[in-house]
Parts: C-alpha cells; structure tokens; sequence
C-alpha cells in the first residue's frame, strides 16, 4: 500500500493538459522546485512555472505563442492553446538561445495534476522588483506542496 501511496504521489513522469486537452505536455522528471512569481508576465499569464532542459519534455498539441511587446528582446516566448487560451509552457526565444544556448524551458505547473506535485517547494520571486541580473529576492517564505 506504501509502494503505491508513493507511486501516486511521486511519479517518474507528469503529465499536464489544458483545459480542453488539446494541449499536453509530458515531463521526464518531478521539477526540484515551481515558482509562482509575481512579475506581469507570470502573473498575467497565469502560470507556476518549473523549469527543464527541452529534452526532458514532450509538447503534445499545436500551441500559439506570445512575446512581449514592452520588452526589446524578450528571452521567453509563452506558449498558449489556441482553443481554451490556457498558458502551457514558455520557450526561449532566439536572443536568448543564442546566448546561452537552448537549456531550458519553462512549464506552467498549474496544468498538472495537485497529488503529482505533492512535497515539491513552491517559491515566491519578486520578479516585479528584478532587475534582470543576479538572483531573485522573494516575497515570501517557500512552502512544500500538497
């Protein structure tokens, strides 16, 4: 019963969909943390973001994406379904890959499943508030999920 219980709770790989499933992504992996931040991106968007390495996701669907208009040369392009608008994930744009090459991307963990995250560390970066270099400060004490 354990064995299951934790089987439930920490799955090799999670799976998200959209509202109207014609979006699902599939993760190799648990993310080792989300973050929610608070900058108007990621709150206007509406996503929780873990982030992984491009291989270790499969995009299922045929997505529409959004770049910033306020921003020279946005380093992420969101990825939204075209039918429900759910956000899905985020891909670096070609200034940014070519900077730092294609190592990650981002997936918006509100699609998944709340018993898949169970026990994985919910932070809160002031993104509102970065100036784009160093490290996040954050609003808020990180939390475990579940």
């Amino acid at each position: 019963m354990q064995n299951a219980r934790r089987q439930r709770y920490h799955p090799r790989m999670i799976k998200t969909s959209c509202l109207c499933g014609q979006i699902g992504l599939e993760l190799t992996k648990r993310p080792e943390f989300i973050h929610e931040c608070n900058c108007t991106l990621c709150s206007k968007t509406g996503a929780r973001w873990a982030y992984f390495h491009p291989s270790e996701v499969t995009v299922h669907g045929q997505t529409q994406g959004f770049r910033r208009a306020d921003k020279d040369e946005p380093n992420a392009e969101v990825q939204f379904c075209p039918t429900c608008g759910a956000t899905s994930h985020f891909v670096l744009t070609e200034k940014a890959i070519a900077a730092h090459g294609n190592t990650m991307m981002g997936v918006n963990m509100w699609l998944a499943d709340a018993a898949d995250l169970a026990g994985i560390e919910l932070r809160h970066p002031n993104g509102r508030d970065w100036s784009g270099d160093g490290d996040f400060t954050y609003v808020r004490e990180a939390r475990s999920l579940g």
